[in-house]
């Protein structure tokens, strides 16, 4: 049985000669590609760049709560919630009672929940900016505090250094008179 050979690390991409001369110039290197606008494959699949959430009525379920751009999430998220939790119950109550009835039941929760999830999706894009807006304050707050422990090291390398020359010049006066 003969053995393979292989690296533990494979050999760079060969574009990386494009970059060969990076040190000395850098606007040497080729431009990066534009983004990506529109459909594109990936792996056999077709994507595209529009993040647009399909309506309840394009997957095939039926709505239950009020359409339009003017939705009261929280008030909605409430109801279905307070729905679902019926409706469990009465799964509950229907299978010791009649068990032979649950799958009508079975199927109005899967579309409160399928309405549930597509209500929070909705608001994914509102939960995605105010993340980033919280992650820039951070890093705002982070970078104003480096600011400050940085002069205060410099006030406090000035007072060393004053001190210093405070206590040099004292020590060539001494030293002078003799």
């Amino acid at each position: 049985m003969a053995m393979a050979s292989s690296s533990a690390y494979p050999p760079p991409p060969p574009f990386y000669r494009l970059y060969k001369d990076f040190e000395q110039d850098p606007s040497s290197a080729p431009e990066p590609p534009p983004p990506i606008d529109g459909a594109y494959q990936l792996f056999g699949a077709t994507y595209t760049t529009d993040v647009v959430l399909p309506s309840l009525e394009d997957q095939g379920v039926r709505q239950l709560y009020p359409k339009g751009a003017d939705i009261d999430f929280k008030k909605e998220l409430r109801t279905l919630n307070r729905e679902l939790q019926l409706h469990i119950l009465e799964l509950a109550d229907i299978l010791v009672e009649r068990p032979s009835q649950y799958a009508r039941r079975v199927e109005d929760i899967s579309l409160i929940f399928k309405n549930l999830h597509h209500l929070l999706n909705s608001l994914r894009p509102h939960q995605a900016r105010a993340t980033l807006i919280h992650l820039l304050e951070n890093q705002i707050q982070r970078r104003k505090q480096a600011i400050e422990d940085i002069k205060q090291r410099r006030e406090e390398a000035q007072r060393l250094l004053g001190e210093s020359l405070v206590i040099i010049d004292g020590s060539q006066q001494v030293m002078t008179p003799m």
